[in-house]
């Protein structure tokens, strides 16, 4: 079998077998879903009003309160399975608002969080010594990424050629 020949076969077929060890996202996407990252809802709050929306991030913060709890995020983009990518640069932070009681213990800071749910509004507050707009998110769902699920879909294989210099 001649090399070209088998190149032609062997990439797409490994791509296909990557393709298919990611998992598939864990929230859907409607007509009704904005694509725009908080950064952009917090600069343009009337043109998102009542949009849904898909976002991601690192827990930032806890807050309880009688009848809600509200939990601060700093975004990241979501891959395509939705999990929060914090390698990339932050894309805004956002409130999202979860009914009842929630146990901050159980959302760590730093922990990955992914949201469905539904622009319900900005609030003006600080970060540090600077005023900021978040978003609110009223949240229809949510999910806390496990170290597992965020490795799931990236193999431990790596391809290189390079040279290696060592010291005796």
């Amino acid at each position: 079998m001649n090399t070209r020949l088998c190149v032609r076969w062997f990439a797409p077929l490994s791509l296909l077998l990557l393709t298919a060890c990611a998992p598939a996202p864990i929230y859907k996407v409607t007509s009704t879903t904005v694509t725009a990252i908080p950064m952009q809802v917090a600069h343009s709050p009337d043109q998102y009003a009542k949009g849904d929306v898909i976002w991601g991030g690192s827990v930032v913060n806890v807050r309880n309160f009688p009848d809600h709890t509200e939990m601060e995020i700093l975004a990241y983009p979501l891959d395509s399975s939705q999990r929060p990518q914090p390698n990339a640069q932050g894309i805004g932070r956002f409130i999202a608002i979860f009914p009842g009681y929630l146990e901050a213990f159980n959302y760590p800071n730093g922990g990955l969080v992914t949201v469905s749910g539904q622009i319900s509004g900005n609030r003006t507050g600080a970060v540090d010594q600077a005023s900021y707009v978040y978003p609110e998110v009223t949240v229809a769902q949510s999910h806390q990424w496990t170290s597992a699920e965020l490795r799931q879909g990236h193999p431990n294989v790596s391809f290189g050629v390079g040279v290696g210099v060592g010291i005796h």
